[in-house]
């Protein structure tokens, strides 16, 4: 993924009738420009792109900074594009109020168009929703979703989490050709400004834990639930050994694969292992889900994720036992970025493409002059096309 930050604060405003109807009609000509030089493919990839889009948020008139961006360009463009998605070869589904409706607009479309991957592209938007909210857990509770494909069955899936403590918005893109794997690094891009260290299930880092997290479910559901009851009370004495539990404690602590807490300063437990061990977890609930995932013989990490009841709190308590217990650390990098669109000036993550990026600008150029809009404001898009050029 290649990086950068930009900001992005909540934003409670409401988007001016006026301006919204302008949006769409610029949007409209912009797309219309991309599909005539590019092909459809190239608007998803495009969309896939949080710089691009954010640029085309600020160039067809909506705030550059404010998370409205994401949601009222999302909209404005879905209003645009409603009655030209045949002629454009891209149907767009969801959004904030309709996130949770977006399988049965994709659904609606396969039976209207005859579309053949319906369940793909359902199970796509299902995976990306509840990857962004499970896998990495950085405080952002995900509240818009959209997915946007093509005649051909290509996808990209924007969405938008807020973290209303700290005022603060976070975009996540993916991009079907970029996705091998959904639970190992499937974005194309993560766009915030706030950098903390959450628990990050996606990274390449992650991949013994997602391993041995689904094993424990799969094969050993009672040890599992030993082991949470075990590490999740914020201190654990050193237990006589005549005790059952003293003596698999003991033993697990002589594996090294366990800590011995009565050596440890409390502090050092709290801070130096697992950023959720004082965390009381619902052991009854927690065991009613793992015994239900189990019966669902789920062959991997993948497929787990995906079962009803399987969310943040489950996935945070296999990563505990799987980090403590097993020595399977994961990821706590917070992979918020965002790609560049054609490079660098710096040479980071590449030089800049300059005919590629001259020829995006005529392309959006040409969708302005395109829009249906009155002279004065496509002069008025025109310059806030040269700001994005010129940042």
């Amino acid at each position: 993924m290649k990086t950068g930050i930009a900001t992005v604060p909540l934003d409670y405003g409401h988007c001016p009738r006026w301006l919204f109807e302008r949006m769409k009609r610029l949007s409209r000509g912009i797309f219309l420009a991309i599909r005539e030089e590019f092909g459809p493919e190239e608007i998803l990839k495009r969309l896939s792109d949080p710089v691009w889009f954010q640029s085309l948020g600020c160039v067809i008139g909506f705030d550059w900074n404010s998370s409205g961006l994401t949601t009222i360009t999302l909209g404005a463009i879905k209003a645009g594009l409603f009655d030209i998605q045949d002629e454009l070869g891209i149907y767009i589904c969801g959004g904030k109020k309709e996130s949770r409706k977006t399988p049965q607009e994709i659904e609606a479309y396969s039976i209207s168009r005859g579309f053949s991957f319906a369940p793909k592209l359902i199970y796509a938007s299902k995976m990306a929703a509840k990857v962004d909210s499970s896998l990495i857990q950085d405080g952002f509770q995900i509240y818009a979703h959209n997915l946007i494909f093509s005649k051909n069955g290509q996808w990209t899936v924007i969405q938008q989490g807020m973290d209303i403590g700290a005022q603060k918005a976070r975009r996540y893109h993916w991009f079907s050709s970029n996705v091998n794997d959904f639970v190992e690094e499937p974005h194309s891009g993560i766009i915030s400004d706030i950098k903390g260290n959450p628990l990050n299930l996606t990274a390449k880092k992650s991949d013994k834990n997602r391993k041995i997290s689904s094993e424990l479910v799969i094969e050993e559901p009672k040890t599992f639930l030993k082991d949470i009851k075990l590490v999740s009370e914020k201190f654990i004495p050193y237990r006589p050994a005549s005790s059952a539990t003293g003596a698999r404690q003991n033993n697990l602590i002589k594996q090294k694969r366990f800590p011995n807490f009565a050596e440890m300063e409390l502090n050092d437990v709290e801070f130096h292992w697992h950023p959720v061990v004082k965390e009381k977890f619902d052991l009854k609930r927690l065991e009613r889900t793992i015994f239900l995932a189990n019966s669902k013989e789920p062959k991997n990490f993948e497929q787990l994720l995906s079962l009803k009841g399987v969310g943040p709190k489950t996935i945070r308590a296999l990563s505990l036992v799987s980090e403590i217990i097993y020595g399977a650390e994961p990821s706590y990098n917070d992979p918020a970025r965002y790609s560049f669109s054609v490079g660098g000036k710096d040479g980071i993550p590449f030089f800049v493409e300059r005919s590629a990026y001259d020829k995006l600008l005529d392309v959006v150029g040409r969708g302005i002059k395109k829009s249906q809009i009155s002279n004065r404001e496509k002069i008025e898009a025109q310059k806030r096309l040269k700001k994005v050029e010129r940042s």
